[in-house]
């Protein structure tokens, strides 16, 4: 390997922090990743990892060597894309995370109309509950929902922000007691929704009057997907959280009804979250201003409906 190709194996080893992770990334082989390190570190005479037969450590010389390679291998990835326009038309594979429900009722549609701006960008849309490893998974962007996210080395930036609220069947409610207040709903069947954000044990609820937390007690159903909630409610099941994305149609045709309509969850955002802000594709920025504009303008009217 020449030393450009040993450094960009090191920037990958830096990151993924696992010699058999950059192999499989690279679909080369461990001892292909060491010696490309080990070259590196015989050609500046310096330790740059610490290893050990559970995990790597970077150096303080290492770290600052990684800044460096970065930015090196950056600014020629910029050249070569400026030389090729991909920095400038949208083109090749875009592949994209995204939580399920949010997927299923905006960001599939909006997928589609990009596709028909930016013909020649094909889209690998993958749906998972959790945020994925965009490295070692090989994704340009993750789409998800968060009240906030965690530090991380990735870039984000904000589409929107969505509310779930708490709805019912008609047939539902019309066998149950009234409910004027978040104490009644112990009077009731609840459906526990499970999520990365979401926890089961306890409902967070906002109105303008103030906060209220209630914790569902007894016999229940859970479950950790928004769609199949959603199934439930409309089955008579009980009383379920939804998404205002989930819940609009069904509000609006009839089929299921707020329940407390005073109230709603706290905001989450939705994100689009990314590698890298330098030297950016244009296949992902131009996919970004397309969800900015679609999906956010979508989620700020669902809020305006929904959240009085």
């Amino acid at each position: 390997m020449d030393k450009l190709s040993n450094m960009a194996v090191y920037v990958k080893v830096v990151e993924m922090g696992s010699f058999t992770a950059v192999a499989n990334h690279l679909d080369s082989t461990v001892g292909n990743v060491s010696r490309a390190v080990s070259a590196l570190e015989t050609l500046l005479n310096t330790r740059l990892l610490q290893r050990s037969t559970r995990r790597l450590s970077v150096t303080d010389a290492g770290r600052r060597f990684y800044e460096r390679c970065r930015t090196i291998l950056a600014d020629l990835e910029h050249a070569e894309a400026e030389a090729s326009d991909t920095l400038q038309e949208p083109k090749g594979m875009l592949r994209v995370h995204c939580v399920p429900g949010l997927a299923r009722h905006l960001i599939t549609r909006a997928v589609l109309d990009y596709r028909k701006e930016y013909p020649e960008v094909s889209v690998d849309l993958l749906l998972s509950q959790r945020m994925p490893n965009l490295l070692e998974d090989q994704l340009d962007l993750s789409i998800l929902i968060a009240r906030t996210l965690p530090d991380s080395a990735y870039v984000s930036q904000k589409i929107g922000v969505s509310h779930c609220v708490l709805v019912a069947s008609p047939e539902y409610l019309a066998q149950r007691p009234a409910l004027t207040h978040p104490d009644d709903l112990s009077d009731h069947q609840c459906l526990l929704l499970s999520t990365v954000d979401y926890a089961k044990d306890e409902w967070q609820l906002m109105s303008k009057s103030g906060s209220v937390t209630f914790a569902p007690t007894g016999p229940s159903f859970s479950v950790n997907d928004m769609e199949s909630m959603a199934v439930a409610v409309r089955d008579g099941a009980g009383i379920g959280l939804l998404a205002g994305f989930s819940a609009i149609d069904d509000l609006r045709s009839g089929k299921i009804v707020r329940v407390l309509p005073d109230f709603h969850t706290q905001e989450r955002n939705v994100y689009a979250v990314y590698s890298s802000r330098q030297f950016v594709d244009a296949k992902i920025s131009r996919f970004i201003e397309a969800l900015k504009a679609r999906v956010g303008g979508q989620l700020s009217a669902i809020t305006t409906e929904l959240v009085k």
